[in-house]
């Protein structure tokens, strides 16, 4: 076990301040789906706060912080395909202070209206989420009022360790629940709150098999970036994962599980089919990794995160028709 990111008692205050903003969000089993996957299977919906995303509770606790402890910030910027962005976009406003956020090209074109509509400034720049990483690094380098908002960090984590804590305070005897892993701060925040709790829930982390730099650092024991993420599921899009998640997925995870694009839009479907709820294909991809371990979770109770539901129409409309999007 890695040692702790925070106390039960931090986690109590987090959830404290996010709850002001964020209602604790249902967990459902729908029998449908349970039916399909041959287990119980209980649904984190994250995909229902006013952001559609787990993202915003991390930064609405990395905001409220930044403001005690380094109260001459006037700009914050980080990179994002989305849902980071729109939590800083959202804690941002909310607390007076400016926020950049940088997307590479192509980037969800509802997303970025939706951090524009928060008031966030949105920058489109480099081929992916790792070169928007670089030019956000740069653009607050050359300000001293200006912080860079890194994907993962310790107020990141805390934020959304509250999904989790509500988690298993709504479902006894989990016995694995399984999370999409981008950046690392879903996954990390459900291992922190279960070994909090003592719990023997397993963590398992589902990725895109064309953007598996966390499998393979899981794999290693250490970093291992890819030359490309190349994925249509755009949040978990990541080529250099960040150390500190991975040595903690590392100490942590039962495993990381790699699914294809047709798997990821198909969990789109079957979770569109059996619960009627829109996920994004980050969203869906933990249903991905459960059919994918269909032999594993046979007839077991478990969870899986609904991450959040901000998918383009143009994609949903494509996944729904059958189609495979490409990247």
């Amino acid at each position: 076990m890695s040692t702790p990111l925070f106390t039960l008692a931090e986690l109590d205050a987090a959830a404290d301040l996010v709850h002001r903003s964020v209602s604790p969000t249902p967990s459902y089993e729908w029998p449908l789906l349970s039916a399909a996957l041959s287990a119980d299977v209980v649904v984190k919906h994250e995909n229902h706060t006013p952001v559609g995303a787990f993202k915003m509770r991390g930064g609405l606790v990395y905001v409220d912080h930044l403001r005690r402890e380094r109260p001459e910030v006037t700009r914050i910027v980080s990179a994002t395909r989305g849902n980071h962005g729109q939590s800083l976009a959202f804690a941002g406003r909310a607390a007076d202070l400016a926020v950049t956020i940088v997307v590479p090209r192509g980037n969800s074109a509802d997303k970025n209206a939706a951090m524009r509509a928060l008031g966030a400034d949105v920058v489109e720049h480099g081929d992916d989420f790792q070169a928007a990483r670089e030019h956000a690094a740069h653009l607050a380098e050359a300000d001293p009022g200006v912080e860079l908002v890194p994907s993962f960090h310790r107020e990141l984590v805390l934020g959304v360790a509250t999904y989790a804590y509500e988690l298993f305070a709504q479902v006894r005897d989990l016995e694995a629940v399984y999370v999409p892993v981008g950046m690392g701060s879903g996954i990390c925040a459900l291992m922190a709150v279960r070994d909090l709790l003592g719990l023997p829930t397993e963590v398992v982390g589902v990725v895109s098999r064309r953007a598996d730099a966390t499998a393979r650092s899981f794999e290693a024991g250490q970093v291992v970036p890819t030359e490309s993420a190349d994925t249509f599921v755009d949040g978990v899009a990541t080529r250099v994962p960040d150390a500190e998640a991975i040595a903690r997925i590392v100490a942590g995870a039962a495993r990381i599980v790699r699914v294809g694009e047709d798997d990821a839009a198909e969990a789109m479907r079957l979770v569109f089919r059996t619960t009627h709820n829109v996920a994004e294909p980050a969203g869906s991809l933990a249903a991905a990794g459960l059919a994918a371990d269909a032999d594993r979770i046979r007839g077991r109770r478990v969870a899986m995160v609904l991450s959040g539901g901000n998918v383009d129409a143009p994609v949903l409309a494509a996944v729904l028709g059958g189609d495979t999007p490409r990247s």
